[in-house]
């Protein structure tokens, strides 16, 4: 099967990029996009969990990745206003199936969940990076995959959560040039 982007997506994906930007939901760039759609993509029936929903141009193309092979992004976005404009551009690239917001802080609502997940990736406020993956790590299975944005161009918050991940014998971690940086963590056996 070939996984293009539709002219929707595509359509709305340049509509975002082109638009200023407004904190705090700043969209990360296109070549994160990009490595996103690629991480989801080739995974059938693929559960994502994006922390961090901002105005949905991250979560555009995990669900553009995500829907050839049957998965779904479960996005957490806190702002009503930001939500409001990711519930938009969600339906405006014909998303609105594969892709659902919980409206509510990620600290609250990741500990009622009682999901497993393939793909996290963590786009909220830095300083919780550490603390959100505690809460998310349980929900994680051998092979899961946790991305975290804003690794390179914020060290002095980040630094502690990579080192974390890279000496975490459970997990394989790379930082990965791309966008504003990201920490790819593989899960490789249950938390111990």
């Amino acid at each position: 099967m070939t996984v293009v982007l539709d002219a929707r997506v595509r359509d709305v994906l340049a509509r975002l990029e082109a638009a200023p930007a407004r904190p705090p939901a700043v969209s990360v760039p296109p070549a994160t996009g990009r490595f996103l759609f690629a991480l989801v993509a080739p995974h059938n029936a693929c559960k994502v969990l994006e922390l961090g929903g901002g105005r949905g141009y991250s979560t555009i193309w995990l669900a553009a990745g995500a829907r050839h092979l049957g998965g779904r992004v479960l996005s957490i976005e806190r702002e009503p206003d930001i939500a409001r404009e990711w519930r938009e551009n969600i339906s405006a690239a014909g998303l609105a199936d594969t892709a659902e917001l919980i409206e509510s802080d990620a600290l609250e609502a990741v500990p009622s969940m009682d999901d497993v997940f393939n793909v996290v990736f963590l786009d909220a406020a830095d300083r919780y990076y550490e603390e959100l993956f505690r809460l998310v790590r349980p929900k994680l299975d051998p092979g899961a995959l946790v991305v975290a944005d804003n690794v390179l161009s914020r060290p002095e918050l980040l630094a502690a959560y990579c080192e974390a991940r890279q000496s975490d014998p459970t997990l394989e971690s790379v930082t990965v040039p791309a966008g504003e940086g990201l920490e790819l963590s593989v899960v490789l056996t249950n938390s111990v």
